[in-house]
């Protein structure tokens, strides 16, 4: 407690109410003017199944509470805005604030998706020269930015392999091989798409066996799906001959375009033999991940894959932009409208604010940043690859484990250093993995003393293992029961 003790008040510290907790009826947040139209019995609008039998309990609450409830809530959250946030095979890096100042502009933010092609031909013009500038850096000759996400992108690009087999009969292509570093969602994806996965085992280096890839191929393979660099931050060095392996059996090579930030503007996934892509324009690109979205995932795919493409596909013509519905073997729409637009706007900023030297600039800080930290965190953690790695790294907390804590202790521990911790437990081949990506945007000085509270936490495993073992210690709230968080979780408001 501070000072203010002592006139009778405390700092809040407890768990933060819920807006429904403090809800008082009659109270109003905000005044609506009066109908200047005729009201409408809903009952003749929709069907009796979608009206409600009881009115919706919503909050009451004061202008003045509302404000103070969600600026309470804002200070208790993480956010790249607010501090180091490592967390691999995300990209967390920061969101440069022009990006939503062209959000903003009123021909961008005040359009509607419903409106007549010709009054919004500026935004469409912006999307067409995104997907070309798409283009150029995947090395794709076609591409759609209908997917919302990564995963979205994924079997956004299965659906399309899928058509492609089965427009030229073949009905046994059925199987995804999936390499064990592979990205987290891409057995799910691969499984929604009604494929079934296989799993390719990781040789002594990190990297694809391809030995192991040579038995698992054959007649119903459909595709590989492979992240590259991995998730272990290692880049495929076999991807010449991983294609040669896959294309010579008629299957296709998809590129996980989520560690794209390692490679952009030095290599193509066009060129290195990839069939087509998913990229994270929320990611690579700086749009904003907060709030669960929306993202960006466009897919792009070579010339043999362009017919399946979702409709509508965007094209340009003599007499302007257009979205074209005559695709006959298109897999179709994978989401309505273009509710992302504004994702791919501040994509598209950020490319062409940061121009091909910057761009290039990216990738070589973003590596270079990842293996400053790995060599400097090396001699106090375990290296399970001591090789150079990419735009991240995977250490392992084998070590700590003998000595009786968990890489989920030591996360727990950053945050008392006020670090959002980097990704653990994955990938899934590296035992007590904690997987750490700095991005490019981060300073040497941040680095540094990140690195630090890694050294500290590593010393108090040896020293002082109960500080790391019941941490975390000054967050609001403190260690959960991760069991009890995860089976029976509390997910809706229930009135007492």
């Amino acid at each position: 407690m501070r000072l203010c003790k002592k006139w009778g008040l405390s700092v809040h510290k407890d768990n933060q109410p819920l807006i429904f907790e403090i809800t008082k009826p009659g109270r109003i947040g905000y005044s609506l003017p009066d109908l200047d139209i005729p009201e409408v019995d809903l009952s003749t609008l929709l069907p009796e199944g979608l009206l409600r039998e009881e009115a919706a309990e919503l909050p009451e609450v004061s202008e003045l509470d509302i404000m103070r409830h969600y600026t309470a809530l804002s200070k208790r959250n993480h956010g790249v805005d607010s501090g180091f946030y490592p967390l691999g095979s995300c990209t967390m890096k920061y969101n440069p604030k022009i990006n939503e100042s062209v959000a903003r502009f009123p021909g961008f933010a005040n359009i509607h998706p419903l409106q007549d092609e010709d009054t919004v031909q500026g935004a469409m013009e912006l999307m067409y020269d995104l997907q070309e500038h798409l283009i150029e850096i995947t090395g794709m000759d076609d591409l759609t930015l209908q997917p919302a996400a990564g995963a979205h992108g994924e079997w956004t690009a299965l659906m399309m392999i899928r058509a492609f087999h089965l427009a030229n009969g073949d009905t046994q292509r059925t199987k995804v091989i999936v390499p064990d570093s592979a990205h987290g969602t891409n057995p799910a994806s691969a499984t929604v798409a009604g494929f079934d996965t296989i799993t390719v085992k990781s040789d002594e280096n990190g990297l694809v066996d391809l030995e192991d890839l040579k038995r698992v191929v054959g007649d119903d393979t459909a595709a590989l799906m492979l992240t590259n660099p991995n998730t272990l931050g290692l880049f495929e060095e076999n991807i010449l001959e991983m294609a040669a392996i896959i294309h010579g059996v008629g299957g296709k090579l998809y590129y996980d375009g989520a560690n794209l930030n390692a490679v952009m503007s030095k290599a193509r996934p066009g060129d290195m033999g990839f069939d087509c892509v998913h990229l994270n324009l929320h990611k690579t690109f700086t749009g904003p991940h907060g709030g669960g979205g929306p993202g960006s995932g466009p897919v792009g795919v070579k010339k043999d894959l362009i017919p399946f493409l979702p409709k509508p596909v965007l094209v340009k013509t003599e007499e302007g932009y257009h979205f074209d519905y005559n695709r006959p073997q298109s897999i179709g729409r994978v989401k309505p409208f273009y509710g992302n637009f504004g994702i791919n706007v501040r994509a598209y900023t950020y490319i062409r604010s940061m121009g091909p030297d910057g761009l290039k600039a990216i990738t070589e800080y973003a590596v270079l940043n990842a293996n400053y930290m790995m060599r400097r965190l090396q001699p106090h953690f375990d290296l399970p690859y001591d090789r150079h790695c990419k735009h991240e790294f995977v250490l392992s907390g084998r070590r700590q484990k003998k000595l009786g804590v968990r890489t989920l202790d030591m996360a727990k521990r950053l945050l008392d250093f006020g670090y959002h911790p980097p990704t653990i437990y994955f990938p899934l081949n590296v035992e007590e993995a904690m997987m750490i990506e700095p991005t490019e945007t981060e300073s040497k000085e941040t680095l540094d003393a990140f690195i630090d509270a890694m050294i500290q936490i590593a010393r108090e495993v040896e020293e002082n293992p109960e500080i790391v073992q019941q941490a975390p210690h000054t967050t609001v709230i403190k260690r959960l029961d991760e069991t009890k968080a995860a089976r029976t979780p509390v997910l809706r408001y229930k009135k007492a």
